[in-house]
């Protein structure tokens, strides 16, 4: 990398989320353009950075920093820039140039020492003198901490949070106990606070390390899917991170839950189990609001139910078949119940009838769904306003809660609950408490996908639990018997290996490629050409690439990156960091203030390079990026099975090689192939496939949720 140095003269932007600036230094007698991450950046401070030349196509030569040091201004043309950047309130360059004039090089000690020698400035009163005061200890505290962290590998970007949480006594509070970082600031976990208590000194017995380290070994098993651990394990997981005593981490685990801090409760099997507080306080919220539900008497008055389903079937034209019937009838007598399926055997269809047999009776119906994805998709089957679960609460932003709650519950009377294998344990407890007394709820999912990516397994507790009616719909009819997408499906559902003969007209397809490179060189061309030529569909809106792993030839960022120079590629349009104009990208992460969720698909409409922004198109609405937030998105030409959950595409392609045997397990591979409507396209080794069908070992999530459903 190339050094340089130099005088900080303007900053044309500057992110006080992630400290992306663009500012231009005075160096070698020449202007140079920064841009980069440059925390705590102020006009006038003396720069060192470390980077390489890049030449941006608008703006020319531009020093991209890798890694940049900071001095506060020495000389007095440097300080009078810092004063009169407006880093005070009140101070601007009247006042900067008068201060200079007075104290020259001395000013900043002067501000710092004996700030009240500041009122000898004429017009300079009270207020502005604290206000500088207070501004420039704020700086240098900054500074302090940036450096500080910067000796223990943690990004500078946190150096603003700690700030904002802890104020002046920054460094008094990591110095007293560096293992509160992990619990006040987001992004600073167990290892990085271990690693700074470590170099502080700190014993590996000191009572506040296990108790982070419970606290952080707990946060990984949610990570995971758990909602609960048994004891005993745990204390295991905890004891290989602690390296400490057994006795002495089950010690500081009581003492948590004396203080509240977790809970401790045996389940069915009498076995002991261990929770973070408010995951415990979901799962037995969930139990607790149904049998709310369920308990009380329903606005809809009551309704023959076979006469219902008789008058349904003239109604649409159709006759159903008998688990239909039940199932209708079912969702007509409860308050609250289950329709669970696969495809093709008919969910869509008793939807559509429950829907024109409540019609005639309300007109308060919702129909929810976790993704934007699958709330649109069922709203185009069943021809009624679909909304996902986040936007039908409400975000509050002044109180950081939902709008609908238990204090304001929705109104309507019938709520319908799609593709709820997706929903985690938080957002069904939170949706949960928004329904009123007296809401008749229907839960739709299929419960053989994957679970949620968040923790617990909400729908396949409430059905083991019994506590719920539920209707298991399994036979495939006549219309969907006709595709071999569906027909596979239920035989890999079953344990039996999928039919790969080709025939004229299919809809499934299985291409041998027997080495990683092969599998990835047949996906590119598939997708690139021999879809789009032969079945006309396009290659970023219609085709959809799943993978199981991240990394690898065949993994996630690699597919991404080669299709992305295919689809998409450099020189066309404009671009920002690694995204083009044209790409295809999915949301992270919820971001109420943008209506965008975890897992929405959209494309790049627009870059701009001068105010370091982008625009998306994402469900029928642009959505504008600025550099600060890039990190919210990704490349989704291939994506994860789990993240596509809920979702469907007219052709899905995917590798099902050995060199993702891990993850290669029955239910992964049953989501996916349930995501092509029209076609899909599996590419890898007929063992990979057999490993995958004949895997059910799904790792087991522990939950408490049948517990508490089974007890309310």
């Amino acid at each position: 990398m190339e050094q340089i140095h130099g005088t900080v003269l303007h900053i044309t932007y500057y992110s006080e989320e992630n400290h992306f600036a663009v500012a231009t230094i005075h160096a070698n007698k020449k202007k140079i353009c920064l841009v980069g991450t440059m925390p705590a950046l102020q006009v006038g401070q003396t720069v060192h950075c470390k980077g390489t030349w890049k030449n941006h196509p608008k703006h020319g030569p531009q020093f991209e920093v890798e890694h940049v040091d900071i001095e506060m201004p020495k000389h007095a043309g440097a300080i009078e820039k810092f004063l009169g950047s407006g880093c005070a309130k009140g101070i601007g360059p009247g006042f900067a140039a008068k201060i200079v004039a007075k104290f020259g090089k001395d000013t900043l000690d002067i501000i710092e020492k004996t700030p009240d020698r500041l009122l000898e400035i004429e017009g300079l009163g009270v207020k502005r003198k604290d206000a500088l005061a207070d501004a420039w200890q704020a700086q240098k505290t900054l500074q302090d901490v940036v450096i500080f962290l910067h000796g223990y590998g943690i990004s500078r970007t946190y150096a603003r949070r700690i700030l904002k949480v802890y104020g002046n006594e920054a460094l008094k509070k990591i110095q007293e106990n560096p293992y509160q970082l992990a619990h006040d600031i987001p992004g600073i976990g167990f290892a990085h606070a271990d690693s700074i208590a470590k170099h502080l000194g700190f014993q590996d017995t000191f009572p506040e390390r296990i108790q982070a380290g419970i606290g952080y070994v707990l946060s990984e098993l949610a990570s995971s899917g758990h909602t609960c651990f048994p004891i005993d394990p745990f204390a295991a997981k905890a004891q290989d991170i602690l390296h400490v005593d057994a006795e002495l981490i089950r010690l500081h685990i009581g003492r948590l839950f004396q203080q509240g801090e977790i809970e401790l409760q045996k389940l069915d099997t009498e076995e002991l189990f261990i929770w973070q507080k408010p995951l415990f306080v979901c799962e037995s919220g969930i139990g607790a609001e149904i049998a709310r539900i369920k308990n009380s008497k329903s606005n809809i008055r009551e309704i023959a139910a076979e006469k219902a389903v008789t008058w349904a079937e003239a109604k649409l034209g159709i006759s159903f078949a008998l688990q239909q019937k039940q199932a209708l009838e079912q969702m007509i007598q409860e308050k609250v119940c289950i329709i669970t399926g696969g495809p093709g055997t008919g969910k869509s269809t008793i939807t559509k009838a429950m829907l024109t047999i409540f019609r005639t009776l309300s007109k308060n119906i919702l129909l929810a769904a976790p993704t934007g994805r699958a709330a649109k998709r069922l709203a185009e089957i069943t021809k009624h306003p679909a909304s996902t679960i986040h936007r039908i609460l409400q975000y509050d932003f002044t109180c950081g809660k939902f709008k609908h709650n238990r204090d304001n519950p929705l109104y309507h009377d019938l709520i319908i609950i799609d593709e709820a294998s997706m929903i985690d344990t938080y957002l069904m407890y939170q949706f949960l408490q928004a329904l009123p007394n007296h809401a008749k709820v229907v839960i739709i999912g299929d419960a053989n996908q994957l679970p949620s990516i968040g923790p617990g397994n909400v729908l396949k507790d409430l059905i083991e639990s019994q506590k719920v009616p539920t209707t298991k719909l399994s036979a495939i009819f006549r219309q969907a018997k006709g595709s071999q997408i569906i027909i596979n499906a239920h035989r890999i559902n079953e344990g039996q290996m999928p039919q790969l003969t080709q025939k004229p007209g299919s809809d499934f397809y299985f291409f041998t490629a027997k080495e990683p490179e092969e599998v990835r060189k047949t996906i590119i061309e598939l997708i690139t050409k021999r879809i789009p030529q032969q079945f006309g569909f396009d290659a970023k809106k219609e085709i959809q690439l799943l993978v199981p792993m991240r990394k690898g030839s065949c993994g996630i960022e690699a597919l991404n990156h080669e299709l992305q120079n295919a689809l998409t590629p450099i020189g066309q349009g404009a671009t920002i960091f690694s995204f083009r104009v044209g790409d295809k990208v999915m949301q992270l992460r919820n971001n109420y203030m943008k209506d965008v969720f975890n897992g929405d698909i959209g494309t790049v409409m627009h870059i701009n390079s001068a105010d370091q922004q982008l625009i998306v198109a994402m469900d029928e609405k642009s959505v504008t990026y600025d550099a600060t937030e890039l990190d919210e998105l990704v490349l989704a030409y291939a994506v994860s099975v789990h993240k596509y959950q809920g979702s469907e595409c007219p052709c899905i392609v995917m590798p099902v090689h050995t060199v993702h045997f891990k993850l290669l397990t029955k239910n992964l591979l049953y989501t996916a192939v349930t995501r092509g409507r029209k076609l899909v396209c599996l590419v890898g080794t007929g063992k990979a496939l057999a490993i995958a069908v004949h895997n059910q070992e799904v790792e087991k999530r522990y939950t408490g949720l049948a517990h508490f459903m089974r007890a309310s």
